[in-house]
C-alpha cells in the first residue's frame, strides 16, 4: 500500500523511479476518466489498489499523471481509461479493460493470460498483461563499450533467441536453453564463425497467442510493448530478471567484439484489427496511435498484413518510437536496429507516402541514434517498395533484388545473367545515384522469412501444411530448386550438388560489395522441412539442430574463412568512399568463357568478373550455372605473374577454399570451372595475406 499520493508530473512519460517513490504519466487526449491499478503480483486476479486520478489535478495537456511515494521497482501496475465510445469517429474507450503502460519498461504475463478475454467486452483484470516498475540505473555495466564495427567490415548473423539454443543438441543446460543466457554460451561459436553483429529477431514483449488455434506466435512480430523485453527469453521468466539477463548478454557479446542489433517492429501491434484485443494503445488513444479509414474510423488501414498500422508520423507516435529507440541504446547498450516493414515510417497520417517523412528524419538525426546502425526493410505489405529510394543519409537497406537475382542465376533461370552484375558490385543501378557508400546494400539470399539455404536447394515448392492454412501462406515464388528430388535424398550426386550450391550462395554473398547478412544455421544447412513461413512453429522445424555443425564441418570452414577474409580486408584509401568512387577505381571488366566477351543472352548461364583492388591485387571471379563444366580463358598478366586459386566450390574441402597466405598457382591462361560452381582466382601482384 502506498504511503501517499500527489499530483505528479507529465514527464518523464511512463513509470519513473525517484528517491521518494514513482511518478506515472500516460498520454490520452480524449479520456474522461483514468485509473491507475496496482497489483500485488503478476498473477493477482484483482488490483490491490485502484487510484482514481482527478482530472483537474492529475492532468496536464493530454497527459495524466500521479506520484506515489513509497512505491519501489518491481511493483506491478496497469491503467484503465474511460471516455467516449463512438467507433465511427475512432473513439472506442472501454473503462473495464486493463491496459499496459505504452512506456512500461517491463511486462508481466499472468499464468491466466488470455488474448480472447482482451478481445471481448468486460473486465479482464485477472487475465491481463501488467507493466512492472523498473529502475534501469541500478545495473553495473562494468565499463561496457560498443564495438562500433564500421559497416564495411560488418557481417550480420540473423538469429532467433529461442531457436538458437532450444534444440536438445545445443549443449546448453535445459534451464538456459532458448534464452539470452543460452546465447551467451554460444558466443565462442559466433566468434569462431567470425560474424561481427548478431541481429536478434524481435525481443520486444509480444503476444504468443496471436496465432492460429493450436499454434504459437514464434517469430515475435506481434508487439505489445516497444520498451519491454519478452520475459520468456530469460532463464527466469521474471520481467526484472529478463532485463538483467539481456544486459548480461549484451555485455558478454560486446566483450567478444560483436555488436547486438535488434529487429524492431514499429509498424503495427498485437492489437490487430477491429476484432482484436485491447491491450494498450487503442485503449488510450485509438485514433492517435493507428491509421484509420477517414471515411469510417471504425476501420483500420492495414498496410502491414497484421490488421492495423501504426500512425508513425503522428507527433505522439514519433516521440514514442524515438524514446523507445533511445531507451534500447542508452539503457540497454544496443548497437543498432533492423526496421521491419520500414516503409510504414514513410506513410503520412492518411496512409500516403511522403517525400520527407518526419519519423525517418527524426530517427537518423537524433544525437543519440546517429552512432548506431540503421537498417530498413524498405517495403511494406501493401506494395510500397522503396529499395533504393528509402530517404535519409544513414540508412542501409535489405536488398531484396540481390536475393532474387542471385537465386535466379545460380539456379540457372532464363534471362538471369543480365541481372547479376550489378548485384555483385553493390547494386549501382539502385544506389549509385544517391551518392551513398557500397554498404547501403545489405546483401542476403535467405533470412527468417522464406526457405533456409538448405531448403532453397532441396525443395522446388513450399511445404507449409503444418501451419494449418492449407499451405496458402508463404511466398509462392522462391526461385528454388530441388535438383531432382523433392526434400531429403540419399542420392550422393544430388546431395553433392546441393552442398556445392550452398557454397556458391555463400561465396557470392560474402564476396560481393555491400554488407552481407547470413541466417542462423545456414552455415550448417539447417532445414525447416520445406516450410517457408515458419512463424508459428515453435518446435524442431524452427530450432537450430546443432548436430548439423558436426555433419558439415567443411561448410562451416568454408563460411568461416570467407567471413574472416571479409572482416580483415584492407582499408580503402577513403574509408567513406561513395559507391561511384569505389566502382570508378575498381576497373571492373566482364568476361565470358573468352576474355572480353561476356554472353548476355537469355540462355546464358555463365559469367566472369575481373577487378583490380585498391592495393593492386587483381581478382577473377568465374561463375558457371550450367550443368556442365566450362573452360574459361584467363586475362593475361604481366610477365612473371600467375593466377592463384583461392576458391573453387567444385573441389572437395580443404581445396574448396585455401587459407593462405600462399595459394596454389594456376598453370597457363585457362581454368576449368566445374558445373554449377564459383571460382575466385587472385593475381599476386603484391603479397596476399589471409
Amino acid at each position: 500500500m502506498t504511503t501517499s499520493i500527489s499530483h505528479g508530473h507529465s514527464f518523464p512519460i511512463g513509470a519513473t523511479v525517484t528517491d521518494g517513490g514513482v511518478n506515472f504519466s500516460v498520454f490520452s487526449k480524449h479520456a474522461e476518466r483514468m485509473e491507475l491499478l496496482l497489483f500485488a503480483s503478476a498473477d493477482a486476479p484483482t488490483p490491490s489498489e485502484t487510484i482514481v486520478l482527478d482530472r483537474s489535478k492529475n492532468r496536464t495537456y493530454h497527459y495524466w499523471h500521479v506520484f506515489l511515494s513509497g512505491l519501489r521497482p518491481g511493483h506491478h501496475y496497469a491503467w484503465r481509461a474511460d471516455g467516449p465510445r463512438n467507433p465511427a469517429q475512432g473513439l472506442i474507450f472501454d473503462g473495464t479493460k486493463t491496459l499496459l503502460d505504452p512506456y512500461g519498461r517491463a511486462v508481466a504475463f499472468p499464468k491466466a493470460f488470455s488474448r480472447a478475454a482482451a478481445s471481448l467486452p468486460g473486465d479482464n483484470a485477472a487475465t491481463a498483461l501488467r507493466s512492472v516498475v523498473v529502475d534501469a540505473s541500478s545495473y553495473d555495466w562494468e565499463g561496457d563499450e560498443p564495438p562500433r564495427t564500421p559497416f564495411r567490415r560488418t557481417v550480420v548473423y540473423e538469429l532467433h533467441v529461442r531457436g538458437f539454443t532450444k534444440h536438445q543438441s545445443s549443449g546448453v543446460a535445459t534451464s538456459k536453453a532458448g534464452t539470452f543466457a543460452g546465447l551467451v554460451e554460444k558466443i565462442p561459436y559466433l566468434k569462431e564463425l567470425g560474424v561481427t553483429a548478431v541481429e536478434l529477431m524481435p525481443v520486444f514483449a509480444f503476444d504468443p497467442q496471436d496465432a492460429p488455434t493450436g499454434r504459437v506466435n514464434y517469430w515475435g512480430y506481434s508487439p505489445v510493448s516497444f520498451f519491454a523485453l519478452h520475459p520468456f527469453y530469460a532463464s527466469t521468466p521474471d520481467p526484472l530478471s529478463a532485463l538483467d539477463e539481456f544486459r548480461d548478454m549484451v555485455k558478454a557479446v560486446h566483450r567478444a567484439g560483436i555488436e547486438v542489433l535488434l529487429d524492431v517492429v514499429y509498424n503495427h501491434t498485437a492489437e490487430g484489427g477491429t476484432d482484436g484485443p485491447m491491450y494498450s494503445f487503442r485503449g488510450f488513444a485509438n485514433r492517435g496511435y493507428y491509421l484509420l479509414d477517414p471515411k469510417d474510423r471504425s476501420q483500420y488501414r492495414d498496410y502491414t498484413g497484421c490488421g492495423n498500422t501504426l500512425r508513425t508520423n503522428h507527433p505522439v507516435v514519433r516521440r514514442l518510437i524515438l524514446d523507445s529507440l533511445k531507451w534500447w541504446v542508452e539503457d540497454m547498450h544496443v548497437d543498432g536496429f533492423r526496421f521491419d516493414l520500414a516503409s510504414i515510417l514513410s506513410r503520412d497520417e492518411t496512409g500516403h507516402p511522403v517525400e520527407n517523412p518526419p519519423a525517418v528524419w527524426d530517427i537518423e538525426s537524433d544525437p543519440v541514434l546517429c552512432n548506431v546502425k540503421l537498417i530498413a526493410e524498405a517495403w511494406d505489405a501493401a506494395g510500397l517498395y522503396q529499395v533504393g529510394s528509402f530517404v535519409g543519409d544513414s540508412w542501409k537497406e535489405w536488398n531484396g533484388r540481390f536475393r532474387d537475382d542471385v537465386r535466379r542465376f545460380l539456379h540457372g533461370e532464363q534471362s538471369s545473367v543480365r541481372s547479376l552484375p550489378p548485384r555483385l558490385v553493390a547494386s549501382p543501378d539502385i544506389y549509385a545515384s544517391h551518392d551513398r557508400e557500397p554498404e547501403q546494400s545489405v546483401n542476403f539470399v535467405t533470412c527468417h522469412d522464406g526457405f533456409t539455404l538448405n531448403d532453397l536447394v532441396s525443395y522446388a515448392k513450399k511445404h507449409n501444411e503444418e501451419n494449418g492454412e492449407e499451405s496458402k501462406d508463404g511466398a509462392e515464388w522462391n526461385h528454388s530448386s530441388n535438383h531432382g528430388v523433392e526434400g531429403p535424398t540419399t542420392d550422393p550426386a544430388i546431395e553433392a550438388l546441393r552442398h556445392r550450391q550452398v557454397k556458391n550462395f555463400f561465396a557470392l554473398t560474402l564476396l560481393s560489395l555491400g554488407t552481407p547478412m547470413i541466417a542462423m544455421g545456414d552455415e550448417a544447412r539447417r532445414t525447416q522441412r520445406g516450410n517457408n513461413n515458419a512463424w508459428c512453429q515453435d518446435n524442431e522445424i524452427s530450432w537450430f539442430d546443432w548436430s548439423l555443425v558436426k555433419q558439415h564441418p567443411d561448410l562451416l570452414r568454408f563460411v568461416r574463412l570467407l567471413v574472416r577474409a571479409r572482416a580483415t580486408q584492407p582499408d580503402e584509401p577513403n574509408d567513406d568512399a561513395r559507391l561511384h568512387e569505389v566502382l570508378s577505381r575498381a576497373e571492373l571488366t566482364w568476361h565470358g568463357v573468352r576474355v572480353g566477351c561476356p554472353d548476355w543472352g537469355d540462355h546464358s548461364k555463365s559469367l566472369a568478373l575481373e577487378a583490380r583492388r585498391a592495393d593492386g591485387i587483381r581478382l577473377w571471379l568465374g561463375m558457371n550455372a550450367y550443368e556442365k563444366a566450362l573452360d574459361f580463358d584467363l586475362p593475361q598478366l604481366p610477365s612473371g605473374h600467375h593466377w592463384h586459386r583461392r576458391i573453387d566450390t567444385s573441389l572437395a574441402s580443404p581445396a574448396d577454399v585455401e587459407e593462405g597466405p600462399v595459394y596454389p598457382p594456376i598453370d597457363g591462361w585457362r581454368y576449368r570451372v566445374g558445373d554449377r560452381s564459383v571460382v575466385l582466382l587472385l593475381a599476386l601482384v603484391k603479397r596476399i595475406r589471409a
